[in-house]
């Protein structure tokens, strides 16, 4: 019975070890091709600003693909976190080539979304491919959208630990077992090399300054990161808003970006400058050395929420690190603490609110910005989670804890 038993380990998990290796090697190409592409159309764009033109069109392909041949995956990650909480069907795989497409539109026409969701829906759709082909039960099937979800974060940001742990956090009040902890890093780590080995860049950022570690340093850590959750909870609401108004008053979907890419493409006219839309990579870049206007992250959380509304494709992560490197640069002026510190804490505390994934958020910022200013980036990233409100940019995530709580209490 022993020797039964240690084989049945030994072959379940060599098995485990093989879907690991090929989630990790199939999401972590599909990302690996989808960066290249993206940073293609974006410079496309950029050198041709008469594109932002073809923004309504652009648009109405979008609707109609999705209307005609993508109606069973237009959720995108609710859809995956949906079939974690409660599995019914496998996730189609027509999901990854759709929001590819969807996504590299958008960012071709001029519309302001990012890449996390991309990666993590073609890493949630191939992932879920093994449910069939390995004859997997519904726990193990959760287990899978686990490793999809890390699979596509980690390879998209270069980031297998936060990859890992994001995966885990946004779905951790729904159960987890532990074979989904070491899995989630393994697949993470897999798909992160696979880029590597694809020899795809990505953006680097530092944080050359730190803050002396004191009280009155700490307090306005403490104070920025209210008011990075403030931002987070602004996104969130903004993005709901428009979607809802959008659903709400144009019944016919293809219509919505459409409608929608008309008038973006008009204020892009109007207002003259292009920083506000695609993932805005430089501005991000430029903001851990130069102050940015106060209004900027206003305008990025407006321009991303209108188009996500409307119906574009893309994610919310980047727009999420833009508006929090933004903010944290105008704050800069007023705040006596480095501005690329200020910043490094934006960039991911802003994304903490949003997401409610606080833990993953703080190794993101390590794991971007370097280890010594953990301190720092660990209380933004905490206090963004409390101040940002209990409703997120993942309608279908579980919110439950101690800030489930606090915001019950409030609402009573």
């Amino acid at each position: 019975m022993q020797n039964i038993s240690l084989q049945k380990i030994v072959r379940i998990s060599f098995q485990w070890m093989v879907i690991c290796a090929l989630i990790g090697l199939f999401s972590g190409s599909a990302s690996a091709l989808f960066l290249v592409v993206l940073e293609w159309v974006t410079q496309i764009r950029e050198y041709n600003n008469w594109i932002i033109w073809l923004l309504p069109l652009g648009g109405l392909l979008i609707g109609l693909v999705y209307h005609y041949y993508g109606a069973s995956v237009v959720k995108g990650n609710n859809l995956l976190l949906e079939e974690y909480e409660n599995p019914q069907q496998p996730i189609p795989f027509k999901m990854a080539p759709l929001v590819l497409i969807g996504t590299l539109i958008t960012h071709l026409v001029g519309g302001s979304a990012g890449r996390e969701g991309t990666a993590v829906q073609m890493g949630g759709a191939i992932a879920d491919q093994f449910s069939n082909w390995f004859k997997l039960d519904q726990n193990d099937r959760k287990t899978i959208l686990i490793l999809g979800i890390s699979a596509g974060f980690a390879s998209v940001f270069g980031t297998p630990l936060a990859g890992a742990l994001f995966a885990l956090e946004i779905v951790y009040f729904s159960k987890i077992n532990l074979k989904s902890v070491f899995l989630s890093f393994a697949v993470a780590y897999a798909a992160y090399y696979t880029v590597e080995l694809w020899q795809v860049t990505h953006t680097h950022y530092s944080i050359p300054i730190l803050a002396e570690l004191n009280g009155t340093n700490l307090l306005w850590t403490i104070g920025v990161g209210i008011i990075f959750g403030l931002a987070a909870l602004l996104f969130s609401r903004s993005a709901h808003f428009w979607s809802h108004l959008f659903s709400k008053y144009i019944q016919y979907a293809p219509i919505r970006p459409l409608i929608g890419g008309t008038i973006l493409a008009i204020i892009l006219f109007f207002i003259g400058t292009t920083k506000y839309i695609g993932l805005g990579i430089p501005e991000i870049v430029k903001a851990f050395s130069t102050p940015n206007d106060s209004y900027d992250f206003l305008l990025k959380i407006l321009f991303t929420g209108f188009t996500l509304g409307a119906g574009f494709k893309g994610g919310e992560v980047t727009p999420l690190f833009f508006i929090g490197a933004t903010l944290g640069s105008a704050l800069s002026v007023v705040v006596p603490l480095p501005i690329a510190l200020i910043v490094g804490m934006g960039f991911v505390a802003v994304f903490s609110g949003a997401t409610h994934t606080p833990i993953a958020c703080t190794v993101m910022g390590m794991e971007l910005f370097g280890i010594e200013s953990g301190i720092f980036i660990g209380i933004a990233c905490v206090v963004a989670y409390f101040s940002s409100g209990s409703v997120g940019i993942y309608s279908s995530q579980i919110v439950k804890g101690p800030k489930y709580h606090l915001y019950q209490k409030i609402n009573r």
